[in-house]
Parts: structure tokens; sequence; C-alpha cells
């Protein structure tokens, strides 16, 4: 299933329903709801939906977005917060999400689960920064990379714990309106789960149908180019807890939300991992022109016809 996120044009619109007509207008019937969301857009879109004029693949947490939140900020709320009222606050926004996600008749809802306290600023940003000027092999770079997975690796238990607490409550109400939580890939190390802790996750969760893991193509190549792990072979190891993943490129290092064809990803290795039903969901920035997506749409369908 190809589908398109909201997230490309819904700071452009104040209705919802004409915010869905510009994606239907490019080429997509099926959308994913995602973050960001007022409140004051959900008539528009109900309108959309009753009417026919698209499918809800998916949703993205949280949806609608807090009212107190004046920007879009999915991590506003995290569930690793040290603040119980800030886990509190994600946790009731969560299941508000589902419910509008099984309003929708929405087959997942994805999402991020907190991080670590530790400031990008510090750390994945110095070393995109290194990577850019092409130091990627130097031995300062190693040595930094290095002292960051293990700083992450040591601080990092107690984060991905409250992950799981919350995602184990999530879980219950996700089983009673039958829709799948996917797990997203994040694009920063400082994120909950790592890899590592994301495996475990989908260990932790195994008898779980309800629970599966969301790939970022994006994100994963971000790391990717830092060094970090193998696009593909992450791919091949997590393949099988697969919900679907958002489409995007990459231009080096760092710059994502591209799209599709524009940067460096070969979706050509990475989709065969994918199940040939499974969502893919273009999740592009709000600064892309309309005409290269539709350009871009083409070519995907003539490459891709099995994923369109």
């Amino acid at each position: 299933m190809l589908a398109f996120s909201t997230c490309w044009n819904n700071g452009r619109h104040h209705d919802g329903e004409a915010m869905i007509h510009e994606i239907v207008d490019l080429g997509f019937r099926h959308i994913e709801l995602s973050h960001g969301m007022t409140v004051a857009k959900l008539p528009g879109i109900r309108k959309a939906f009753k009417s026919g004029l698209f499918t809800c693949a998916g949703v993205h947490n949280y949806f609608p977005a807090p009212v107190e939140v004046m920007i879009d900020a999915p991590d506003a709320y995290e569930f690793t917060s040290h603040r119980a009222t800030d886990r509190k606050r994600a946790m009731d926004m969560t299941l508000r999400t589902l419910d509008v996600a099984a309003e929708f008749g929405a087959r997942y809802l994805v999402l991020h689960m907190g991080s670590v306290p530790m400031n990008p600023a510090k750390w994945t940003r110095p070393l995109t920064t290194a990577v850019a000027e092409g130091q990627a092999h130097a031995p300062r770079f190693i040595k930094r990379k290095n002292a960051f997975v293990k700083k992450r690796e040591k601080i990092g238990p107690l984060y991905y714990h409250r992950a799981i607490e919350a995602l184990e409550q999530i879980a219950a109400r996700a089983a009673e309106l039958e829709v799948k939580l996917a797990i997203e890939s994040r694009s920063r190390y400082e994120d909950v789960p790592s890899e590592r802790e994301m495996i475990a996750l989908q260990q932790h969760f195994a008898e779980n149908p309800w629970v599966g893991y969301w790939h970022d193509f994006g994100h994963v190549q971000l790391k990717h180019n830092l060094g970090l792990l193998d696009h593909g072979q992450w791919l091949a190891t997590i393949a099988p807890h697969l919900i679907g993943g958002h489409v995007h490129d990459v231009e080096w290092p760092a710059r994502d939300h591209r799209v599709p064809f524009a940067g460096t990803l070969d979706y050509a290795s990475l989709l065969p991992y994918f199940p040939a039903a499974c969502p893919l969901v273009w999740e592009l920035s709000p600064s892309r022109d309309a005409a290269d997506i539709r350009a871009a749409l083409v070519k995907w369908r003539t490459l891709f016809p099995d994923r369109a």
C-alpha cells in the first residue's frame, strides 16, 4: 500500500478537507494522518473520509496535537520523561489518538517512545558535522563516536524500561481497538529505542500481534551515514517485525525528508524486505515541491509497480 503523510501540507491549511484534496490531487488515495494537526481540522478530515475521498492507512502520534502545544512537536511529551506529569500526558494523548485512529479505520499507530537525556548538540550534531567534513575515518571521530555509544548504553536502561511500561499499557487498548502499534526507528542515537533496544522490545512483545516495528528510511540512513549501523543489515535483522515504513530520501549526509530519488537511498535493495501489502508512506518536508512529488511518483510506479 502506497500512502502519503499529511505532514507535507498540514501547515498550509486551516481546513482539513482542503488539505486532503491537495494530497489526493498529487495521486494518492491512502493517507497517513500525522502529528501536528490542530483539532480544528478534524471536521474537514471527517467530511473527506465519510465522502470516500481517501482511506486512512494509519495515524502518527499525537493526533490531533495537544491543544497547549503551539508548534508541530510530536516529542513534546515523552514516555521516558523524568516528569511524571509529562509521562501521564503522553499516555492520555496516546490513548486519545488510538480512539481517533480506530474511528478512521487506521491499520496502525506510529509511536515515538522517548529519549535518553543526552543533548544532541553535544553528540549527534558534532558527529554529523565531522562526517560532512570528510572526517568519518579520523581517529578523533571514531573515539568520540565510541564514547557516545558507551555513554548511551550506560544510561539507557532506565528510559528503555519506562518505554516498555508505557507500551504495555497502550498495547492493551490497541488490542481492543485492533490497531497495531508501530514503534518507529528514530534519527538520533539519543532516542529510544536504539537498534539494540528495538530488538529487545520486539522480543518482549513477541507474543503480542499488536506491537511491531516501523522503519523510517531516512532516519535509519542518517545513522548509516554516521557509521552507527548498516541500513541493509539492519533491515534484514528487523524484517520479521515490520509493519510498514516512512519513505523519504536523504541528501548526504543528513538532510532527510527529501522527495524519493532526490538523494542517496537505494530503494531497489531495501524494498524486498517489506511484505508486498504493507504500508509505505511518503513522509516529506513541507518545503518539497508538488511537481517534484508527482514526477517521483510516476518514476516509483514505473520502477516498483508492485509497491504502488
